[in-house]
């Protein structure tokens, strides 16, 4: 059967400059900074910040994924320091996430007025948001790069790399790697309907120094973009191209599962993530069991720290609560609880949550270089 498909060449894309924005990055990087850590959370999270300590010397997995909240309230500088000194081996987040990592290191702002946009036909229908970031993503599906780790590198290179038409002509016509020529494909027609230029094209972004995508590139940590279609902005645009958004989304699911083969020891953050997070982790501890018990291992000590907003109304200790129970966390929590694993329940805000945990791993690893020294 034919279906009709709507023909986004008919959309007009404003200039993202012309957008109001919520949120600027220079004044959410100083709350940051100005955060109020009082002497009860950090005592709370030093136990955390233990465990991420031994696993670390274990060389175990810390795995901390993210909503897009997290980078909303400023928290690339707190994720950078993490991943520089290594308490985090991998970090994760959904496709929001990259796309406010990306207009803040573009602009310095981000954050539209979802409501009154939808009223006028301009949410999300942004010019330089939807051209970048999927055109990097065909060219990172054609380099064989990850979801993130491909607007990471335009990030932190300044910059895109066209091929010629010719290089991409060669690899189509002969078909020596097939998923290579398919992604060739796509990032001709993409050059053609676009007209755009072979060589470097030069995109600055003058607040990349905020960054966490740049900075886990520029550190070759995994940072991981696990995208949902149709639930990012980046798709109302005509560069959009679906086949481009699974393959790197599928390289970055495969790297996520090789970081959880890895946990034994080790300890998963969640934090703001009541859906892509429990999803993508479920699977993937799975995955990794599957093989971990043909070679008579199992990947069941780890800790599982879960962050989120919510009221804390249950000792996870306890087993699952009753049924009845109708708190809005336990839906997600039980997904968790279902995985073996140490688990437990903070509610706290992120921004509390990481400032506060970086400043207690900062105290505790120079005790213990001084103890060392």
């Amino acid at each position: 059967m034919n279906y009709a498909e709507f023909n986004r060449n008919h959309i007009h894309y404003a200039p993202l400059s012309k957008r109001e924005n919520k949120l600027h990055i220079l004044t959410i990087d100083q709350d940051c900074k100005n955060e109020k850590l009082s002497d009860n959370l950090l005592q709370r999270l030093e136990p955390i910040a233990q465990e991420i300590l031994q696993a670390r010397r274990r060389n175990a997995s810390v795995v901390c994924t993210f909503g897009a909240h997290t980078i909303k309230n400023g928290l690339g500088h707190t994720l950078s320091s993490c991943i520089e000194e290594g308490w985090f081996t991998h970090l994760a987040t959904n496709g929001a996430g990259i796309i406010h990592d990306w207009e803040f290191s573009y602009q310095g702002k981000s954050s539209e007025d979802v409501r009154a946009n939808v009223r006028e036909g301009q949410f999300g229908t942004w010019e330089e948001t939807g051209f970048y970031i999927n055109l990097a993503l065909i060219i990172g599906a054609y380099e064989g790069r990850g979801y993130g780790e491909s607007v990471g590198s335009m990030i932190q290179r300044q910059g895109l790399h066209i091929p010629t038409r010719d290089e991409l002509l060669e690899i189509i016509t002969h078909r020596r790697v097939l998923w290579k020529s398919a992604a060739a494909a796509d990032l001709l027609e993409s050059i053609d309907a676009f007209q755009i230029p072979e060589g470097w094209m030069s995109i600055p972004h003058q607040y990349r120094d905020y960054s966490i995508q740049a900075k886990a590139f520029q550190l070759n940590v995994p940072f991981t973009g696990h995208p949902m279609f149709g639930h990012d902005i980046i798709y109302t645009h005509s560069m959009n191209k679906g086949a481009a958004v699974g393959r790197t989304a599928e390289h970055d699911f495969l790297r996520f599962v090789e970081s959880i083969s890895n946990l034994e020891g080790g300890v998963y953050l969640s934090i703001g993530s009541a859906i892509m997070s429990p999803m993508i982790f479920e699977k993937a501890l799975s995955m990794t069991r599957n093989v971990a018990k043909q070679n008579g291992c199992d990947i069941s000590d780890c800790s599982i720290i879960v962050v989120d907003l919510q009221p804390e109304t249950w000792d996870w200790a306890r087993g699952e609560p009753p049924m009845e129970n109708p708190a809005y966390y336990l839906r997600f929590m039980k997904t968790f609880n279902r995985m073996g694993c140490r688990i437990d329940y903070l509610c706290m805000d992120n921004r509390q949550f990481l400032t506060g945990l970086n400043h207690v791993l900062t105290r505790l690893t120079k005790q213990m270089k001084k103890v060392e020294s």
